[in-house]
């Protein structure tokens, strides 16, 4: 199954329609995003991504709508972009985080 997922754009970089990019926000993750197939965005707007690639913008009820339905079948969770698929990752970050042979337990 492939699926899109909707984002809000948070800045745009570069001039040339070949090569621009823009930071996306994700429900608090940031990934950098193509926007050659979306030359129109601008920050603010929300676009849904594929594989990198931003390919369309919508507006925010659809962005809205369209998380809701991933939130319904799980891919949300899935990938971390709940609040709690947040928190465990920032869990498991912080446990990555301490050296070797030491645990947080005292």
């Amino acid at each position: 199954m492939c699926l899109a997922v909707p984002g809000r754009v948070l800045n745009v970089e570069g001039d040339d329609p070949a090569f621009r990019s823009g930071t996306v926000d994700f429900c608090g993750v940031r990934k950098t995003i193509s926007l050659v197939f979306t030359p129109e965005v601008r920050p603010g707007d929300f676009v849904l991504v594929h594989v990198g690639f931003a390919i369309s913008r919508i507006d925010e009820e659809e962005a809205s709508r369209t998380f809701k339905y991933l939130e319904q079948i799980g891919v949300l969770a899935e990938e971390g972009l709940t609040e709690e698929g947040l928190a465990e990752e920032s869990l498991a970050e912080a446990a990555l985080a301490q050296p070797a042979g030491k645990s947080g337990a005292p």
